[in-house]
């Protein structure tokens, strides 16, 4: 599109702001982009709708129609509220549950969904104060509410909020209901159709209560309370990063019988301007930076940090050289499946229907354990809303220990729904204390479980191609990959070939085709190879990339082997690039 005639269209469309029925400091943002003699601002906020995708809303805060402000978070709940009254005519009360987190405006955001729904005659809990995501989900479902939303953007730089709508089970939407809400809010193109005035007799605050049947219900998993108490003063560097842990992450710690949890007071000041790091995201080694001088200071054992909305959780661990290293998202999975199923089979809890679950692009290790331990492992797709919905199809036929994925998060429960790093950094300081009541550091239990079952080691690799002809760039990458598989890769011959949106898995061996039984349908492929190498691809549903998933294996027979065979694997993963091209 021509920039004047975008500039035109983008004019018309902020107009239709300034003319209609919004507040006045709206306007005023409105009116100092249009008189801005650079244009871009005005344009970034009025070329497109912000879009209530499938994981609900995410953007730059800011006026206008492709931003987050009390407008779009408006229409997003208004949506929803129609939705919800369709689907539940027979309820005498539909109820809701809000949470949010630490983020600039997630307060305000909250209250006002909280008056829009009680507006349309539904029951709001709204938390007093920011709490971590887990907890709403768990609020879900011990309130026998309909759905909840949760104002948060993750970990996603300050500038962001988001909106993330769950459904009666404390999960977030998949099908029907994700495409049906995006229905109802793609109807509401009125700023008149909101229902802005509340009813204040519709919204109860909560608090204190829920938050006491969480942490009790978390004490519920130990496997080890002996070993803890055996190690009550392992030193335990915690950071929430700026968010929304700092209250039930130590007290969940302190609970489970944890007496020596080092705070990094900086980052336990509550501030959606995450001043202390560029971004408050436990997978950059930048965020866990303060930690890890903390621990370095006072000789912990461990250092843990949660996310903004503490869903997800970021471990750092002395290695055998002395050295604080980061666990990556892989590892950290591996370690509470490990350990869960290990404790879970010495108490005598394997019973015979027993499960876990994994994202398609998480280690194979993970089902190796499964397997071996005769626990069924689901492959889900990437989302922990698919590991949610593995539960809720089992429920009361099988027998959850836990569930995890590559970026981070964890879930070794089933009163919530949702990835919690409450819950698992609770479960990650017991693992480490039931380690060092064997005469191991958490390093040490890492590098057994690779002696026991093969190391492996993942990388991610996002190739960006931007703009329009970039764009298509990444659909002909994808087109190629599908249409003239690699035979080899890195010079070991491909076996087994899965293809997502096709839902089918060709045996390269034998020829034969079978159908993949998922869910839905998605445009990932996968390549497993004769030495046990894996490769995802897949584009990027936010972000002009194709991502490329990446992980090999290889023989660790001792402790001593650990760096010869990390270095094998680095000059494996060199070579699966140079095969691919990337």
């Amino acid at each position: 599109m021509e920039t004047n005639t975008l500039l035109t269209e983008v004019l018309a469309k902020a107009q239709t702001w300034l003319d209609g029925n919004y507040n006045e400091e709206t306007k005023n943002d409105i009116r100092r982009m249009i008189d801005a003699d650079d244009k871009s601002e005005l344009i970034e906020s009025f070329y497109r709708d912000l879009e209530f995708g499938t994981g609900g809303l995410r953007g730059i805060m800011g006026a206008g129609t492709n931003r987050m402000n009390i407008y779009t978070v408006g229409a997003a709940t208004q949506g929803l509220s129609n939705y919800l009254k369709d689907q539940f005519p027979n309820i005498p009360q539909i109820s809701v549950v809000i949470g949010h987190d630490c983020r600039n405006n997630s307060r305000k955001f909250a209250e006002i969904s909280a008056n829009i729904f009680s507006a349309n005659g539904i029951m709001v809990y709204l938390f007093e104060d920011l709490r971590p995501t887990p907890e709403a989900s768990f609020a879900i479902r011990k309130l026998g509410c309909q759905s909840g939303i949760i104002l948060t953007a993750s970990h996603n730089p300050k500038e962001y909020n988001g909106y993330k709508a769950y459904w009666d089970d404390g999960a977030q939407m998949i099908a029907p209901h994700d495409e049906n809400v995006i229905t109802e809010v793609t109807k509401i193109t009125n700023v008149d159709d909101i229902k802005f005035k509340g009813n204040p007799e519709l919204i109860e605050i909560i608090g204190e209560e829920i938050d006491k049947a969480f942490i009790n219900s978390i004490k519920t998993l130990s496997l080890s309370p002996e070993a803890i108490k055996r190690n009550s003063d392992l030193k335990i560097v915690y950071t929430p990063i700026h968010g929304t842990g700092v209250k039930l992450i130590p007290w969940a710690l302190t609970e489970y019988g944890f007496s020596n949890i080092i705070h990094v007071p900086e980052q336990d000041v509550t501030s959606g301007d995450f001043p202390t790091v560029v971004s408050p995201n436990p997978e950059e080694p930048a965020a866990l930076d303060m930690a890890v001088k903390k621990a370095i200071e006072t000789d912990a054992d461990i250092v843990m940090a949660s996310d903004p909305d503490a869903d997800r959780l970021g471990i750092a661990v002395k290695n055998d050289k002395g050295e604080w290293i980061l666990v990556n998202g892989n590892q950290t999975a591996l370690l509470f499946i490990y350990y869960l199923i290990r404790r879970w089979k010495e108490l005598g809890k394997i019973k015979g229907n027993e499960y876990i679950v994994k994202t398609i692009v998480t280690t194979e290790i993970i089902k190796q354990i499964a397997d071996r331990n005769d626990v069924e492992c689901f492959d889900c797709f990437t989302g922990f809303k698919w590991i949610a919905a593995v539960i809720r199809e089992n429920e009361g036929k099988k027998q959850y220990i836990g569930g995890g994925e590559e970026s981070y998060g964890f879930l070794p429960e089933e009163f919530a729904r949702d990835k919690d790093a409450v819950s698992s950094c609770a479960m990650m300081a017991e693992i480490a204390a039931w380690a060092k009541d064997n005469g191991k550091t958490l390093f040490e239990l890492l590098q057994d479980i690779y002696i026991e079952y093969g190391y492996g080691k993942e990388k991610g690799i996002s190739v960006v191609r931007k703009g329009k002809s970039g764009a298509e760039e990444i659909i002909q990458m994808m087109k190629n990959f599908s249409t003239n598989p690699p035979k080899e890769i890195a010079g070991s011959k491909v076996r087994i070939i899965k293809d997502y949106e096709a839902l089918k898995m060709t045996n390269m061996d034998t020829n034969v085709v079978t159908d993949l039984i998922m869910p839905a349908t998605s445009n990932v492929l996968q390549y497993f190879t004769e030495d046990g190498t894996k490769i995802s691809v897949r584009p990027s549903g936010t972000e002009p990339k194709i991502k490329f998933y990446i992980e090999v294996r290889g023989e660790m027979k001792s402790r001593a082997e650990y760096d010869a065979a990390d270095a094998s694997a680095n000059k494996k993963i060199d070579a699966v690039r140079a095969s691919l091209g990337i």
